[in-house]
């Protein structure tokens, strides 16, 4: 009976204390068991009073799980909050494996983890709501949301949560300029359903023109695919259809092979501008090749059901053409959410949502917003260099020597990054060497004007960063981690000098690191641009994809899914099957 008791007792102290306590079953040598509770945490955290600590916890509302709010969710370690996650969407999505799920290499359940599965073992207390945000009330620091769940359950439910902190990662939508016909009959490629309509069409246009009843004409409909942008996604994309036509579709559907044509529509000059030259034109070329019809300098004017529009820019033709399948992959646009809330705090005028450098949204206080819904309003270094001078000039001369500047060199460099690009650009070694140059040959000390006159030309090099996974991934991680570290450094700010204050920032200001990007395309060949003007183009580059990408996937049930699916379609091939 004493037995039982103690077992009575142990299994209602473990329910009580789930975070604090383990059962541990430690096996000896002779085969015996001893039966003991090992303490998870702290001691202190069992005599705190957690009603005081509730009181004092502020809630934090994230909106959004991308890129951006999945890694903030990630790297929050602090139990100072309470978090509560609103999203349509119960899950995280790999999504630059999209491409791969609209030709059937990858499945779509392989890319996606749930949200719930992320934070379950987090230290704070987290709560997701699966809804839309449709209105943000700053005033009164609110969201107002509905739920998004099936039709065939009773109405939409909509209610307000309130927030003390509002984290916006909300993403963005597809921006389609205005084309008119694109909503209605384009496909897009930014959520999981996208890619799962998508493979659903391009099966139903082989499928069409496989019908004995379909005219000829018809047939070359169905199987012409318009891709439109020629960006990373719209050439991956291409490169992947191609893939599916040649390796896979054409055994599957012989008769519907001769009809298949792929045209690749690019507004500029040429694809993937935002690449090296290299990687460019050996794209093109390899396109070409494979029979990918690229046609540059043609914007597209109007979509209809069946046929696109396009205005040659060289001869202002308008030439229409017939198509099955139209994917729009042309840049991002604000969420009409997001815009209605520019509204509210003076950012009207502006095309993208502004932050500062450590993510504060401009003009609205405890608002943070990450990934593509924002920009970074970089500070220009001229709007406070008379602010820096008197900042190095502490004896109130007028007139500084190069040794005076040391002390905030570094700050200056950290608050204004577009210092060091500059310097990088026009192969300056230091601050120092700006400096010099400004100065003359005579080397005469440094006042105002010689101050300015060195860094006029500095905020040239500003830059927006790109709406990239890896940009947001970046700012998710760079916030939970001012958020974990908050209360260290109210007390000990760590950031770089106030120039027009006294005192320091309290944090670093985020600073993206760019490790590089892909552009798979296609025949087992991708072309990588890594950090140090350093070009890969071919298989090794096609190997090192699959690494990175395995390696940056969220959970190991999901790496074990996408690397299954891999090792699937080099077996057996790429699954053609509508479900």
């Amino acid at each position: 009976m004493r037995g039982s008791a103690f077992f009575q007792i142990a299994f209602r102290t473990f329910q009580e204390h789930p975070t604090f306590f383990k059962l541990l079953i430690v096996s000896t040598v002779s085969g015996g068991g001893l039966l003991t509770f090992s303490d998870a945490s702290p001691f202190q955290g069992l005599i705190t009073d957690s009603s005081q600590n509730e009181g004092k916890k502020k809630k934090v509302v994230v909106l959004g799980t991308g890129w951006a709010g999945t890694s903030f969710l990630k790297n929050l370690k602090s139990s100072s909050y309470d978090v509560q996650v609103v999203s349509p969407n119960n899950f995280f999505a790999f999504t630059p494996l999209l491409p791969s799920v609209t030709n059937g290499t990858v499945e779509a359940r392989s890319i996606v983890e749930p949200i719930r599965n992320i934070v379950k073992k987090k230290p704070y207390n987290v709560e997701f709501k699966e809804a839309e945000c449709y209105k943000i009330d700053p005033v009164n620091k609110k969201v107002y949301c509905r739920s998004n769940q099936s039709s065939t359950l009773d109405g939409i439910e909509e209610f307000t949560v309130d927030y003390d902190v509002l984290i916006l990662a909300m993403g963005a939508r597809v921006n389609t300029f205005n084309t008119p016909g694109v909503e209605e009959h384009a496909h897009f490629l930014k959520e999981v359903g996208d890619a799962q309509r998508l493979r659903k069409s391009i099966i139903d246009c082989y499928e069409r023109a496989s019908l004995p009843s379909v005219s000829e004409e018809e047939k070359k409909r169905a199987m012409h695919f318009v891709v439109v942008g020629g960006g990373p996604t719209g050439v991956e994309y291409a490169a992947e259809l191609h893939d599916l036509a040649f390796d896979d579709m054409a055994k599957l559907y012989p008769s519907a092979k001769d009809y298949l044509k792929i045209t690749l529509l690019e507004a500029g000059d040429h694809i993937l501008n935002m690449f090296d030259k290299r990687i460019t034109t050996f794209a093109t070329e390899k396109f070409q090749r494979d029979g990918i019809d690229v046609k540059t300098g043609s914007m597209v004017v109007k979509v209809s059901d069946k046929d696109i529009s396009t205005k040659e820019r060289k001869t202002g033709e308008i030439i229409s053409v017939p198509y099955g399948v139209v994917l729009w992959s042309t840049g991002i646009a604000t969420r009409p959410v997001v815009r209605d809330f520019m509204n509210h705090i003076d950012q009207a005028k502006r095309r993208v949502l502004a932050t500062d450098e450590w993510l504060r949204v401009e003009g609205c206080e405890d608002v943070y917003a990450l990934g593509d819904c924002a920009t970074i309003n970089q500070r220009k270094v001229m709007e406070d260099i008379a602010a820096i001078f008197r900042k190095a000039d502490k004896t109130n001369t007028g007139t500084l020597d190069l040794k005076d500047f040391k002390e905030v060199v570094g700050h200056i460099c950290e608050r204004y990054p577009q210092v060091e690009l500059y310097l990088q650009k026009n192969k300056l070694k230091s601050f120092d060497a700006l400096l010099k140059n400004a100065q003359g040959d005579d080397k005469k000390q440094i006042d105002i004007e010689i101050f300015k006159k060195a860094l006029s030309e500095v905020d040239s090099q500003m830059k927006s960063l790109p709406p990239t996974a890896q940009v947001a991934a970046q700012q998710g991680e760079y916030l939970a981690k001012c958020f974990n570290r908050k209360e260290l450094c109210e007390k000990n700010p760590e950031g770089p000098l106030r120039f027009r204050a006294s005192g320091r920032h309290q944090f670093h200001p985020f600073r993206y690191r760019h490790f590089g990007q892909f552009a798979p395309l296609g025949g087992e060949q991708t072309a990588a641009q890594l950090p140090g003007d350093w070009v890969s183009i071919g298989h090794s580059a096609q190997w090192l994809w699959y690494s990175v990408y395995a390696s940056k996937l969220v959970s190991w049930r999901t790496r074990m899914l996408v690397i299954s699916d891999w090792s699937r379609k080099f077996i057996f091939g790429r699954d053609s099957s509508k479900i």
